[in-house]
């Protein structure tokens, strides 16, 4: 094929629609905006609508010979050196699942990284996969973790040999990396493939100056959010394929079984728009973010009270291969308050929305979208939220546990407790019982206590205690953690 990157073959078929002045007779229902209500009209404006055209016997899908979607995928392919590329309309958790489904079978183990996403955590719900946890490198200073090591991908695959292949997350979502190559080389020298959930990595392959993007780095798998670090809607996300140690159709199959029969072409357009943006522009593009994102880093850094996490805190022996500057990650300890109360104020006093939040840092993402006004405003608050800080203090106290304490022993398969009988017992008489759903501060969404997982007093007191200081943990069944959902058999702690 050739690679034509002016191209955008997604939005040329959406022109050339309305330019043919198609006239459908099947769904969406809203007919290019003539039914919709005038008041959604009047705030989304008729270009969603007129966006929103049904993909077979409008557009295109993979089951058509037109093979709009088909030479879109191609093209992102080559923009990112994959072999093959895929297109999904439901986000990277849907994108993950299908990798894992494609390595691995019921009652097979695979090799995870046990800071995944919850999207991982709800594949093994549903597939019955048995995960071998690989341990992040916990920073206990900064209560962080890192990605796993290479060496700890060795030593699980000594110990489950028959394990189908490993999962690790890179980079983090605080931007730290894992070094892949080097857990690549681990996996492939037993024939087994390596994922990698790139969800905070769509940039990464477009200039030098990031970390190593999967694909360049010998991950067979790697899955990406389009809408995270890129220029996609929400819920854009690509996953693509090199090698041989994943089947091309399997995957196909997989990604068909999870995926939805009414794909969003808007999600499409914009998935093939931002390739051909990054093709052609990318490395100016994001040149220009990595110069804005040094200024905001140097000038955040100068006031009180805040420190900039940067390569130095989050990269060497035990901790990240490389590191990613683009989510500005800032350390609030010196404001005495919590990343809670801190993202809440800045929000309310200057409609600043911070993305990561925990007990003692706020993230502000930087991408190529943005520029000195919106820079400008951030510091703006920034420099506001450390003049009044006083009246955030004081602030609850969240109780992180040490390393040795985060690891709960896991009893079961995630897949068995979470459909296992369950009662829901108050919060005292949890400990030492089997956890029967997802405990998950969010963002960024990696659980703290998985189905399965026997709770421990440590981490139980960590949850309460941080949403008594603003923590968000959405995915329990109370979410308040009064009480708290457990399989309903007892074994003895």
């Amino acid at each position: 094929m050739s690679s034509n990157h002016d191209e955008a073959p997604v939005l040329d078929a959406l022109s050339a629609y309305h330019e043919r002045g198609e006239l459908g007779f099947s769904p969406p229902g809203h007919k290019q905006a003539r039914g919709a209500d005038p008041a959604v009209r009047a705030v989304l404006g008729d270009a969603v609508f007129l966006g929103d055209v049904l993909a077979t016997g409008g557009l295109d899908s993979r089951r058509m010979t037109s093979g709009v979607l088909r030479r879109a995928e191609d093209l992102m392919a080559d923009a990112v050196h994959a072999e093959h590329t895929f297109f999904s309309t439901c986000g990277s958790s849907l994108s993950v699942k299908a990798a894992m489904l494609s390595v691995a079978a019921p009652h097979q183990k695979l090799l995870v990284g046990r800071d995944a996403h919850k999207s991982v955590i709800a594949g093994l719900i549903l597939s019955g996969v048995e995960p071998v946890w690989l341990e992040p490198q916990w920073d206990a200073e900064r209560h962080l973790a890192h990605p796993p090591s290479a060496a700890t991908v060795e030593k699980a695959f000594a110990e489950h040999p028959d394990a189908r292949g490993a999962l690790v997350t890179s980079p983090t979502p605080y931007g730290a990396a894992a070094d892949l190559r080097a857990i690549a080389d681990v996996c492939h020298r037993r024939a087994r493939p390596l994922i990698v959930d790139e969800a905070w990595g769509a940039h990464l392959p477009f200039h030098p100056d990031l970390p190593s993007w999967a694909m360049d780095a010998g991950a067979d798998v790697c899955v990406t959010s389009i809408h995270k670090m890129g220029s996609g809607l929400e819920q854009g996300s690509v996953f693509h394929l090199q090698g041989d140690l994943v089947d091309h159709d399997t995957l196909a199959s997989r990604a068909d079984l999870l995926g939805t029969t009414s794909p969003s072409v808007l999600l499409y357009a914009g998935i093939d728009g931002w390739r051909r943006q990054m093709a052609l522009s990318g490395r100016a593009l994001l040149s220009n973010a990595l110069e804005l994102a040094t200024t905001v880093r140097r000038r955040i850094e100068e006031i009180d009270g805040m420190h900039v996490n940067g390569e130095k805190d989050f990269c060497g022996p035990g901790a990240a291969a490389e590191f990613d500057p683009l989510p500005v990650i800032i350390d609030i300890e010196g404001l005495g308050t919590t990343g809670y109360r801190a993202a809440d104020w800045l929000r309310s006093h200057h409609r600043v929305d911070m993305h990561l939040v925990d007990h003692r840092r706020i993230s502000a993402q930087i991408t190529h979208a943005d520029d000195a006004s919106t820079t400008g405003q951030l510091l703006t608050a920034l420099e506001d939220l450390s003049r009044n800080a006083h009246t955030l203090r004081p602030a609850p106290e969240v109780l992180v546990p040490t390393p040795a304490e985060l690891r709960p022993h896991q009893v079961r398969l995630p897949r068995d407790a979470f459909f296992a009988e369950t009662e829901d017992v108050p919060a005292a008489e949890a400990v030492g019982r089997i956890a029967a759903e997802m405990m998950t501060p969010y963002p960024p969404g990696i659980p703290a206590v998985l189905p399965g997982e026997r709770i421990t007093a440590p981490l139980l007191r960590y949850l309460r205690s941080g949403v008594a200081a603003g923590m968000n943990v959405p995915d329990t069944a109370d979410p308040g953690l009064e009480t708290v959902r457990v399989c309903a058999d007892r074994e003895s702690p």
